[in-house]
């Protein structure tokens, strides 16, 4: 944590992804995620986590297609 008063370094591109896709699993340790609500940018969160989720369903639709396929 940082000092009183000073605000705590933001997180970047991969920290944020690797915490989004921590909560896709459900599974976080306290400490990792209270550095994570310190560090990370809610903006950042909410993109990545549509992204990844965009991924995620685009991924399960081709697969589905691939496995269907006549």
């Amino acid at each position: 944590m940082a000092p009183e008063g000073e605000e705590p370094p933001r997180a970047g591109f991969w920290a944020t992804l690797r915490a989004v896709m921590w909560a896709f699993l459900g599974i976080r340790k306290g400490k990792d995620y209270r550095r994570d609500a310190a560090s990370l940018d809610p903006k950042a969160v909410i993109v990545a986590g549509v992204l990844a989720g965009v991924i995620f369903v685009l991924s399960i639709v081709a697969f589905v297609r691939f496995v269907v396929r006549p």
